[in-house]
């Protein structure tokens, strides 16, 4: 399967795009999409059940959830999907590390907010990367650069039309 890449900015919007591509595998980056970074456990917890949830009632034909994140930081307990399994990566190693995700049902998308990581990791397995990109205030340091640095090597990992294209998709 050929990669793709799409930008949005609500979360909602992510979640009905990858209904619409009827991906049987859907991986979230957990930080800004699920909790903010170095946020308390509950508020982690909190976001994976509300992903779960919405889900549960947006993408009928998905097998598998995967919550990946660079960091340590795992969530009290993992909520069972309905008709879906969930599976939870800390310490994911993104774009580098491939092996937890071996084998997952294609078609499959990434939904994440940089290009270096998420991006990367989408176009090596072969999936759409929907690019979260929000208007939001008191983003860490780190982050912010890896923002900038995914915005120069945007044209490079999915071609230059992948600059011009326009939020979110009907």
């Amino acid at each position: 399967m050929r990669s793709g890449y799409e930008r949005h900015t609500e979360l909602d919007d992510v979640l009905v795009r990858a209904g619409k591509l009827s991906v049987r595998t859907l991986i979230v980056d957990i930080e800004p999409l699920v909790a903010w970074w170095n946020g308390e456990q509950e508020s982690l917890d909190w976001g994976v059940a509300m992903i779960v949830g919405k889900v549960n009632s947006m993408l009928p034909g998905l097998r598998v959830l995967v919550f990946a994140t660079n960091s340590v930081r795992r969530p009290s307990a993992i909520p069972a999907g309905q008709g879906f399994e969930v599976r939870y990566v800390a310490s994911a190693g993104k774009p580098l590390r491939t092996s937890p995700y071996r084998g997952l049902p294609q078609p499959g998308a990434v939904a994440g907010d940089q290009v270096p990581t998420d991006g990367l990791l989408a176009k090596r397995l072969g999936f759409t990367f929907l690019h979260y990109q929000p208007q939001l205030a008191g983003v860490p340091l780190g982050p912010r650069l890896m923002r900038g640095l995914g915005q120069l090597a945007l044209p490079f990992v999915f071609g230059r039309s992948a600059e011009n294209r326009p939020t979110g998709h009907d």
